[in-house]
This record gives structure tokens, sequence and C-alpha cells, in this order.
């Protein structure tokens, strides 16, 4: 998604329209408890990962828009890793494998 708003934000950028990507690090949401994925050790939304509260991030999203940022990074960890894959991409790459590896729950789930 990435590549393609920035391309699109190159062709339009003698135009009205404003384009930007937001990249998420991680939201005080419940998204695993809704995808089926296990967060070790979690007591809740966000475990013990530093997180960003909905409120916040939809303040940064507007404030990034409102301000025609092409980039809108929600969250200190978007930062690093946006970072992180600039200057070791595969290291980086391997990295999020690791972290998201434990995470999905070994048991099949139904299709509703």
């Amino acid at each position: 998604m990435k590549l393609l708003s920035e391309g699109l934000y190159a062709e339009l950028l003698d135009t009205d329209v404003a384009v930007s990507v937001v990249m998420p690090g991680a939201v005080q949401t419940h998204i695993t408890e809704n995808s089926g994925v296990t967060m070790p050790g979690s007591g809740g939304a966000g475990g013990g990962m530093p997180t960003t509260s909905p409120q916040q991030a939809a303040r940064i999203i507007v404030a990034g828009v409102e301000r025609d940022r092409l980039h809108i990074f929600v969250g200190k960890d978007s930062r690093v890793m946006n970072l992180a894959i600039k200057v070791a991409p595969r290291q980086a790459t391997r990295f999020v494998q690791k972290q998201m590896k434990g995470l999905v729950s070994e048991q099949p789930r139904e299709l509703s």
C-alpha cells in the first residue's frame, strides 16, 4: 500500500486530490480477540506492548490529513519500523515474522 500511495501521490501532485498513507503501529483495539489470534500474556488489548489509544490514533490521522502529509505514522513503533525497514530490511522483516509467529493460535477456526 505504501508504494501504491506514493505512486498516486506523485501522479496527483498537480491536482486538487490529496493522498496520505497511514502507517499504524500497535493501537489499543480488540483486533486479536476478534480474529482468533492469541496474545501470550495479554490480559486485554495491547498486552505488555506500548500502544496508542484509538482516540490518539484518530487525532494523529486527522492532523496528518489536514496537514497534507504523505506519510502518517501512528505511534513511535511505526516510526521505528519504518526506519528499520530502510536501514536493515531483511532483519526488520525477520523481526516482525518472529513476533507474529507465536501469535496465531494453532487451532483452526470455523468459518462463518
